[in-house]
């Protein structure tokens, strides 16, 4: 079983990033689950959203506390939540950062980290704004293409399923942060 863990603020989208990513895992004709958990329900609290990917039945309906890989919407999270609490050494650690992956050096023994800078991107292409733009197309597209796990056509699929407005916004988005090379 594979099991992804998404940090976020409320509001940056998060739990929809799940849904998505789940949902074009299960398009993939993989079994796929998708859940968040919720501190204070209010914009800007840390949010956490789960994933679970396999070839069986998931009969399994916890938190994920020993993730595969693990993205991180907003880089101040990086900072100040445990976000490598659990991680497979051998995980991806993508971080929505426009800091160089060196200045996360802390975090380098716990796994692989990327850095890119997904808000750049959700801006450049009228997601959400500068305080709390929309970054979770275009972190599916960068997880795509560092993982290697889920092909962007089925990401491109699933999209409309869960983004009603921008829709042509958030496709691009997620494109341009899959060709970045990591």
């Amino acid at each position: 079983m594979l099991e992804i863990r998404i940090h976020g603020r409320g509001g940056q989208g998060a739990v929809i990033a799940s849904q998505i990513l789940s949902y074009a895992f299960f398009q993939a004709g993989q079994y796929a689950q998708s859940f968040p958990t919720f501190g204070a329900e209010r914009r800007g609290a840390p949010v956490a959203a789960f994933v679970r990917v396999s070839d069986e039945f998931i009969n399994l309906r916890c938190q994920v506390v020993n993730p595969d890989h693990v993205l991180v919407l907003s880089q101040k999270l990086a900072e100040t939540v445990d976000v490598t609490s659990g991680i497979n050494p051998r995980g991806i650690l993508l971080i929505n950062s426009d800091k160089p992956r060196d200045y996360y050096s802390f975090l380098e023994d716990e796994c692989r980290v990327v850095t890119a800078n997904i808000s750049r991107i959700a801006l450049k292409h009228h997601l959400g704004n500068r305080i709390m733009p929309l970054v979770n197309a275009p972190i599916l597209g960068a997880f795509a293409k560092v993982s290697g796990i889920i092909s962007i056509q089925h990401l491109e699929a699933a999209l409309p399923r869960f983004i009603p407005a921008n829709l042509e916004g958030n496709r691009q988005a997620m494109l341009e942060a899959y060709q970045i090379e990591y």
